[in-house]
């Protein structure tokens, strides 16, 4: 089975902050249950500015993924 990472995300984005986001969150919330089945841990949709981001534990420890090149990655958010 190939990785979730490696699968082509072809949604609607927004950039907010430099970040490549979700543009709807019905869309986030089916890669968010494809990003939950792979890593083995809840993965929620979370509205950061104008675009949806999967958040969830991963290697104990809080990560957000977003979208670069048409793919999930992890993304740094600044706080508040």
């Amino acid at each position: 089975m190939a990785t979730v990472f490696a699968a082509p995300v072809f949604d609607a984005t927004v950039v907010y902050e430099g970040n490549e986001l979700f543009k709807g969150k019905g869309s986030a919330g089916m890669w968010a249950e494809k990003l939950a089945a792979e890593i083995g841990a809840e993965v929620r949709v979370e509205k950061i500015g104008t675009g949806w981001a999967l958040c969830g534990h991963s290697d104990g420890q809080q990560r957000v993924w977003g979208i670069m090149g048409q793919r999930l990655k992890q993304i740094e958010v600044s706080a508040g």
